[in-house]
């Protein structure tokens, strides 16, 4: 293994990041919500005018695949020995997102420990909020990672 990956002891609790930026258009919100959430105020601007959206507005789950997105082009550019993740805690969807509306994502690690039962990884959590242009706050998230401990020296 190469010696410039950032393994689990290279981790520090507090440490933020800031990365991504992602224009919603309206073409890709109908086409998501076509495919996975067919309600109609994701579909139509006559429907999502009689809610509380007032107009076309992207699926939740639009917004957490367009925040992975955003996290995945991060990760191209960290040499991490991460392993995947578990799952998400506490998923938030706080404002509605519209098409032309543009996110970007803040991180924040917040607590890490090497696994009791595999003590070749570590388990991270860490805390994503997803802003829209305005500075709002659209979706929040806690992610739990999994990242190799450093190998020992031969």
């Amino acid at each position: 293994m190469s010696d410039d990956l950032k393994y689990f002891e290279d981790l520090v609790v507090g440490t933020k990041a800031s990365f991504g930026r992602y224009e919603v258009t309206r073409e890709e919100v109908v086409e998501f919500a076509s495919k996975y959430d067919p309600q109609p105020f994701h579909l139509s601007d006559e429907a999502a005018a009689q809610t509380h959206f007032g107009r076309l507005s992207a699926s939740g789950w639009h917004t957490a695949a367009m925040a992975m997105r955003m996290a995945v082009e991060n990760m191209k550019d960290q040499r991490s020995a991460g392993l995947g993740s578990p799952g998400l805690d506490e998923l938030r969807w706080l404002k509605p997102v519209y098409p032309g509306d543009t996110l970007r994502c803040e991180t924040e690690l917040l607590e890490k420990r090497v696994s009791r039962s595999r003590p070749e990884m570590g388990i991270t959590k860490g805390r994503t909020t997803v802003f829209n242009q305005h500075d709002q706050a659209v979706m929040t998230y806690i992610a739990n990672g999994l990242i190799r401990t450093r190998p020992a020296e031969k």
